[in-house]
């Protein structure tokens, strides 16, 4: 049977999915590429790391490279704090001049992961991910053909995830290699003055499913479908069809 945690994340998928339909303004179709790394340094401390190659519409080339380093503080196996720093080239657009300039931000996350008891006895694991954000966005302007910084403008942001991993044939309790199905859902909020973004407090969700397979109890990989809404300013909205592919390492 699935639990009352499971059946809220497969509600909560499905809705965002229903909602962040072609009616919206503008759709668009991307691939994702993406590690996740965590490294444990001693029973309390540990390294954090991931990196995404994120494109533009169609594939057609690079929209962001993301490179996010953290300190993990395990304050028990399951429960784990983290603070970070994140440096994101992103393209941009102004006066028809395009260009790549860099998003800073400074994150702070709490993390708990649980069991949940599926059919025959078999277990699935669910993480829920509470992160804070302080993002540094460029300022710019177009000047002789380039685009050129000139300062930047504070934003704040509050996300919470949640993220089922269930395996696809009996484990006898231990999973440690196999085939599983991944299910996880994404809310982002802005926190105070929004006017660096989008002016609202919904800034936008991401909904996601996926295969993967274990091949070892430390690594996984797995190809997946995200449904990323984008909540625009004014009326403006964006609907993202996404293909990713993502290694995680645990070590």
């Amino acid at each position: 049977m699935l639990t009352k945690y499971t059946k809220l994340l497969i509600i909560s998928t499905l809705l965002f999915s229903a909602l962040a339909s072609p009616a919206f303004s503008q759709t668009q179709f991307a691939g994702w590429v993406g590690t996740f790394q965590n490294y444990k340094l001693s029973p309390r401390t540990g390294f954090y790391f991931d990196a995404q190659w994120r494109s533009t519409d169609q594939v057609r080339q690079m929209h962001a490279l993301l490179l996010r380093p953290g300190l993990n503080l395990y304050f028990t196996p399951t429960f784990i704090g983290t603070v970070g720093y994140a440096y994101i080239p992103q393209q941009r657009i102004s006066g028809g001049v395009e260009g790549y300039l860099p998003e800073h931000r400074v994150w702070e996350q709490l993390l708990y992961t649980h069991p949940v008891k599926l059919h025959h006895h078999e277990v699935a694991k669910l993480t829920h991910r509470l992160r804070l954000e302080q993002r540094y966005l460029p300022r710019h302007h177009p000047e002789n053909g380039q685009l050129v910084r000139d300062g930047h403008r504070n934003a704040h942001r509050l996300r919470y995830f949640a993220r089922g991993i269930a395996p696809l044939a009996p484990t006898g309790g231990s999973f440690d290699k196999g085939w599983f199905a991944a299910l996880q859902n994404e809310i982002f909020l802005n926190l105070g003055d929004a006017s660096a973004v989008n002016g609202k407090v919904f800034d936008q969700n991401r909904a996601y499913v996926a295969a993967g397979y274990r091949m070892c109890k430390q690594f996984d990989v797995e190809l997946g479908y995200m449904n990323q809404y984008i909540n625009g300013a004014g009326s403006s909205s964006t609907n993202n069809h996404i293909v990713q592919l993502a290694t995680y390492v645990r070590l």
